[in-house]
């Protein structure tokens, strides 16, 4: 069975040969693991075997990136979103939000102008590449894209945002819809061009620790029938949807299964998800992806780790719509070593 197939049947609820494996890592974690012995050179998707490969197209409103100051720290310069950003040399930690591309009403319609469909939206030569590399090695391909309140934080300030959802919904649900509607066309325009994905995979960020950002009725009024837009035209090709939101999303559940959403990713553990849980309450409607607590693959004692994934995969492999992921991305306290053993206890008990 290769990989396309497995991990398909896992977004389908059905069981396979063994779960399967995909994940994400910074880049600082990518420059550690190179000092303990990890192949230079070489992409994890390669090395560990992950077994999805993203493409993307670019639906921001394009503005032209220029670098504002540069020294050995820090590098400032703005976004395709029309803001400003300090960033890292390293890219060891987010980056600092120094400004925003829209304020007013007419800022959004300057940028809206902009979320045109084009071609040249679209990195064509290293999207064929890793199209039909993927193809040849069996892979999972999804076509990825931010959307929803995710994408209108590279926008606007967070607070003003969650404002203007409240005071002003009817300006909100036209961002929304407008950056659906890009990424659907965006979407034809890629599979017209004889790449089709296996799955779609979008994001969109709506909660923190303790819970959603908005409240579940402001999600239907606002956001609910982009996502179900998004949805249905994959569904009507034969491609499920995988869906990544951070945080505790427990009550917006029964609202993504209602626009459509086939998985959920990545189930952080200190936002209090636990897919033991919700594999029982919505393993027949829901596939999850994720839930492995980085903080136990960061402890140097093999028995956390095997207390953190040798459960959960018993548990989640049951109804066989399970994905073996961090519970976010892997952060750089994590050892080359403590990841290896992590992957191995998952081919170990994902196995059905």
């Amino acid at each position: 069975m290769d990989s396309r197939e497995r991990v398909l049947r896992a977004l389908r609820r059905d069981k396979a040969d063994r779960v399967p494996i995909h994940d994400s890592v910074w880049v600082e974690t990518m420059r550690r693991w190179e000092r303990e012995g990890y192949p230079a050179g070489i992409s994890p998707e390669d090395h560990f075997g992950w077994e999805i490969v993203s493409i993307w197209f670019d639906n921001s409103p394009m503005f032209e990136i220029k670098t504002l100051h540069a020294d050995d720290q820090y590098v400032v310069e703005t976004t395709p979103f029309g803001g400003v950003r300090r960033n890292l040399r390293s890219l060891a930690s987010t980056p600092e939000i120094i400004d925003w591309g829209v304020k007013t009403y007419d800022d959004w319609l300057r940028v809206k102008e902009r979320l045109q469909p084009d071609y040249t939206r679209c990195d064509w030569v290293t999207l064929r590449s890793r199209y039909q590399r993927a193809r040849s090695e069996g892979k999972c391909v999804t076509l990825n894209a931010v959307i929803g309140f995710d994408y209108l934080q590279n926008l606007i300030k967070t607070e003003e945002l969650l404002v203007i959802m409240i005071e002003n919904p009817r300006w909100f649900r036209e961002m929304v819809e407008t950056v659906a509607e890009l990424t659907l066309r965006m979407t034809e325009m890629v599979i017209a061009a004889g790449f089709e994905p296996d799955a779609a995979w979008f994001f969109n960020d709506m909660a923190y620790r303790n819970g959603p950002l908005f409240s579940p009725k402001l999600y239907r009024e606002t956001i609910l029938e982009s996502d179900r837009a998004l949805c249905s035209f994959h569904h009507a090709r034969g491609a499920p949807v995988i869906y990544h939101t951070d945080g505790d999303i427990h009550l917006l559940i029964p609202h993504l299964i209602e626009a459509g959403v086939d998985c959920l990713q990545p189930l952080e553990v200190k936002a209090g998800m636990d897919v033991c849980q919700l594999v029982n309450q919505y393993g027949d409607c829901l596939s999850f992806m994720g839930n492995i607590d980085t903080r136990a693959m960061a402890d140097p004692d093999p028995a956390a780790l095997e207390r953190e994934i040798i459960p959960k995969l018993e548990a989640a492999k049951r109804h066989g719509g399970y994905i073996f992921h961090s519970d976010h991305s892997v952060p750089p306290n994590v050892s080359y070593d403590q990841y290896r053993r992590a992957l191995s206890l998952a081919r170990q008990y994902g196995a059905y």
